[in-house]
Formats: C-alpha cells, sequence, structure tokens
C-alpha cells in the first residue's frame, strides 16, 4: 500500500496561533508560495478549503494549478449551493485544465449558522446527507455518461443532462462521523477523511467505513489529518506543542472566545473533542489544542522528533491510512519542515516494508 500525502493552502500564512481563529484572508503571495513550496516538498495534493466566509476553493485551486506543475489539489466543496451538473462541469473543466490534478472533498456541513449564511435554513442534518447521496450520485453520472440522462429525486430533477467535458479519474474525498454519513461513505467515498483519533478510534472507524463499502462493493482509501509538531528533540518537541497551546489560549482569551465548555454541532469534531482529555493519548497524540478551540476541524497532532513522528505515522497506516493531510500552525514554515524532514522519512519506511512485507492490521 503507498501513502500519500496532502498538504494545505488556507488562502494566507495564519492559523489559530495568530489570531485565535483561522483568518479566511485571501493573500496572493501567500497562495504562491505555499503551493510552490509544498509541490518541491514532495506533497502529492494540497487541500483547499471551504466555509461560508472563505474564498473560492475551486478559483483559488485554478491559481495555484497554473503555477505549478506536479502538484494535485483537493477542492473542498459544499452540496446544495450548485447544481450538481454544473458543479461537475465546473470540476471537471479545472481538472482538464490542471492536466488531470483534482479530487474533490465533499464537505456536507453539520452547522445550522454555517449553512444559513449561504441561504441553506431549516434542513436537519439528515436531510443534508441525502442531499449529498443524490448530489454525489448526479456528479458521477455527468463525469462519465456517454450520451443525455435525465435523473428524478428528492432534491434534483434534471432533464438531458451531458457534459462534453469529463475528468479520467476525480476521486471524491468525503468525512463526517454521524451513521447518515458513514452510509454515504459506503456507497460513494473514494477515499474516507477521518481527524486525528486515538489509534484504537481510528482502527474502528477504518472497519466501520470498510462494512459501509463492502455493502456496494466498494474499497476506499482513507485520509488521516494532522498537525505534527517536530523538533530535534523530544523534549523541545513538546515543549513547541506547550507553547502552541498558550498562545493560542491568549489570543482566545484575547478575542472573547471560550476556551472549555464548546459542544460541537457535529458528530465528527464531538469525537474529536471527547479524545481530547488528558492533552496526550497513546504515544504522540496531542490535543492541547482541540480542546481549547472546541476541535474545530483538523486541531490534533503528533508530537516529537521527525523519526518519532514519523514512527506514529507508520502505525496509522499499519491499520489502513495511506493518505496523510497534515498542516501546522506555522502554515507556511511548517509545511517547508514536513517536506525536507518527516515526508521522506515516512516514504523511506513505507518502501522498506513493502521490501519486506508484514501483515497489516485491519
Amino acid at each position: 500500500m503507498s501513502v500519500k500525502f496532502i498538504g494545505y493552502i488556507g488562502f494566507n500564512d495564519n492559523s489559530e496561533l495568530h489570531a485565535g481563529v483561522r483568518s479566511r484572508a485571501l493573500d496572493r503571495n501567500y497562495v504562491e508560495a505555499a503551493a510552490k513550496a509544498q509541490e518541491e516538498g514532495g506533497f502529492d495534493r494540497v487541500l483547499i478549503p471551504f466555509s461560508s466566509n472563505s474564498p473560492e476553493s475551486q478559483i483559488v485551486a485554478a491559481y495555484a494549478s497554473a503555477i505549478t506543475t506536479k502538484l494535485g489539489f483537493l477542492v473542498a466543496h459544499r452540496p446544495g449551493f450548485t447544481q450538481p451538473t454544473l458543479a461537475a462541469r465546473q470540476l471537471a473543466t479545472l481538472d482538464q485544465l490542471s492536466g488531470g490534478r483534482v479530487a474533490v472533498h465533499i464537505i456536507t456541513g453539520g452547522a445550522d449558522e454555517e449553512m444559513a449564511r449561504d441561504g441553506d435554513v431549516g434542513t436537519t442534518k439528515a436531510e443534508r446527507y441525502a442531499r449529498t447521496d443524490e448530489y454525489i450520485e448526479i456528479l458521477r453520472q455527468e463525469w462519465s455518461a456517454s450520451k443525455p440522462f435525465d435523473h428524478k429525486g428528492r432534491f434534483y430533477d434534471v432533464k438531458g443532462a451531458f457534459s462534453s467535458v469529463q475528468p479520467d479519474n476525480l476521486p471524491v474525498f468525503f468525512g463526517g462521523s454521524s451513521p447518515e454519513a458513514i452510509d454515504v461513505a459506503g456507497r460513494h467515498a473514494d477515499v474516507y477523511a477521518l481527524w486525528g483519533e486515538t489509534l484504537e478510534q481510528v482502527r474502528d472507524a477504518v472497519r466501520g467505513v470498510r462494512t459501509a463499502a463492502a455493502r456496494h462493493g466498494r474499497n476506499p482509501g482513507f485520509s488521516l489529518s494532522l498537525r505534527p509538531v517536530i523538533a530535534d528533540t523530544e523534549e523541545a518537541a513538546w515543549k513547541k506543542a506547550s507553547e502552541i497551546e498558550d498562545r493560542v489560549r491568549a489570543n482566545r482569551e484575547a478575542a472573547g472566545l471560550p476556551t472549555s465548555g464548546h459542544r460541537p454541532p457535529n458528530a465528527g469534531s464531538l469525537r474529536l473533542l471527547e479524545t481530547a482529555t488528558g492533552n496526550r493519548r497513546d504515544t504522540r497524540l496531542w490535543t492541547g489544542v482541540a480542546a481549547l478551540t472546541g476541535a474545530a476541524g483538523n486541531s490534533t497532532g503528533l508530537v516529537g522528533t521527525p523519526e518519532q513522528v514519523a514512527d506514529a505515522l507508520l502505525d496509522y497506516y499499519d491499520i489502513g491510512i495511506d493518505h496523510f493531510l497534515i498542516r501546522g500552525f506555522e502554515p507556511l514554515t511548517d509545511s517547508i519542515q514536513y517536506g525536507r524532514d518527516l515526508l521522506p522519512l515516512v516514504r523511506e519506511r513505507v518502501a522498506a516494508r513493502a521490501a519486506t512485507p508484514t501483515a497489516i492490521a485491519s
């Protein structure tokens, strides 16, 4: 099993470390620097995120693809705000113009206030996942149909749909921890995305999604999101992690934001927050920032020397993780460090295991 690394272009060089919350302001110079640095660092793809107040992910990906030659793009996309036939053509066009470097990360959305900002008011989580299920079905039809097709469903009524632009292979990434999400993942995900939890929790999640996928004759890959903190010694790495916590706490307090008592609106964040007990889980899983921020997205990390963090990533690899989405608290600087010090180590160790295969836990 190969291993792939996904980086991150979050629109600017800030993070929770700088203001307590992530800024969505667009910095073109940063986007250019981040794309080139992560291409040079050997990342396979970069995630372009999506939210109701962020720059448009497909346009940012189009710009970044024009200034790179090898780097792939994982474009976050939320169903329900664009007709699926149009979204399929937009993504296929971007894929063709970039030379086949595009994947899409379907973000269904869990917070009602987040959805309402773009006009989706009053839908339940179950309805949103049902809509996502139908949406992905139409995406795939538009990408593959050799003649016009009709679709009449609960959310979409399409007559004579057909696209003259189709991708050769445009993988669908998908995340979500609720039963509705797992059901949709089983039917549609080429890669199922998880946040960084304990080895036991990740193992259980992988098994659950594999079971759901097997009912449809499918075998998805798995992506794990983490915020590695690395230094020359283990002591220095944990000191660095502690300093990050202190700065995030101070920034949130200065901004009047809570640092405890959160109740996340979605199942994935709730699971992650429940993991954030005692600051440190397993050997290297660090949950300090997750606890401070209410597990707002990718907020857990692995802490240690590059060799120690590489070994921790291999532990996840052994239970089925074949993609790692990693980003730092100093976005550009950390991505350069990961490309120089961490990615080569993991790839070397994966190659060594392939040369002398052992049983992989499932």
